[in-house]
């Protein structure tokens, strides 16, 4: 398996530009690295399509409209030409696969799936063809199957819509950053130097949701994240803004139809 050298800051080196070059037949190439804690990618696109595995620690992925969360155990598509940057929350270690985008059918949009153990297993066997793989024999079929299994793969709840309007799109960036904050509509809508009732209208229009359900969707993905990676249910609750852990457990029940430990309990017993 071909790895990536951790620069000495512990950040990972960026995919190396002459590999994206590659003729067709080298379709697949993989990477497995550590990122540390804080690493934060530039904004880039690759001429392939990119399948990120998140092997341990949470990383955050934002596109220009979107910013998704990836757990442990889940994996993140994104079709070639996407822009999209990658930030670490805490140290771990991330499986990639650059696929050219002519092979086999792909997802048009980014999507973020539980990857199941054979997802999972395709994904490492693939990683030890380095770059050496060929379209015919085993390992054609090994990454045919891959292919087929992504597109059977059912979206998570991970994806938040981020508005265009630049003013609005730094105030949801601020909330994605710190999911706590207390400020309410009024005060954001007087940081946006809008009136709340033009940046309620602009808000809605641009996210299809409200201000108050995108927030607490914010709130939900940040705590799921968190509960997949382990931490106690009392710290998340406060952490993503919640006044006890009785209140997050009630909004949690009540959105997803399950208390915050059997969610826990039950994705980590069936990741698919």
């Amino acid at each position: 398996m071909m790895a990536l050298t951790p620069a000495c800051e512990g950040t990972l080196r960026a995919f190396p530009a002459d590999t994206m070059a590659m003729s067709a037949a080298c379709p697949v190439v993989a990477f497995e690295g550590e990122y540390a804690a804080g690493f934060a990618d530039p904004a880039l696109s690759h001429d392939r399509s990119r399948l990120s595995l998140s092997l341990s620690g949470v990383m955050t992925v934002a596109t220009d409209g979107a910013n998704y969360v990836l757990p442990p155990h889940r994996a993140i598509w994104i079709p070639a030409r996407e822009r999209h940057r990658v930030a670490c929350r805490e140290g771990g270690r991330l499986l990639t696969l650059y696929i050219e985008p002519h092979l086999g059918w792909q997802p048009e949009r980014c999507r973020v799936f539980a990857a199941s153990p054979l997802v999972r297993a395709l994904s490492e066997e693939v990683a030890l063809f380095g770059m050496e793989y060929r379209s015919e024999g085993r390992e054609g079929a090994i990454v045919r199957l891959l292919m087929e299994e992504i597109g059977r793969m059912s979206c998570l709840p991970t994806r938040i819509e981020i508005p265009r309007d630049v003013r609005l799109r730094r105030i949801c960036e601020a909330i994605v950053a710190d999911p706590a904050d207390p400020r309410g509509v009024k005060e954001w809508a007087g940081i946006a130097g809008m009136g709340r009732r033009t940046f309620t209208r602009l808000f809605r229009k641009q996210t299809g949701a409200g201000f108050a359900a995108w927030r607490r969707e914010v709130r939900l993905i940040e705590a799921t994240s968190r509960l997949i990676s382990g931490q106690s249910i009392t710290c998340i609750a406060y952490d993503v803004g919640y006044e006890s852990p009785s209140a997050f457990s009630s909004m949690f029940k009540r959105t997803l139809g399950m208390t915050p430990a059997e969610y826990r309990n039950h994705r980590l017993a069936s990741p698919r």
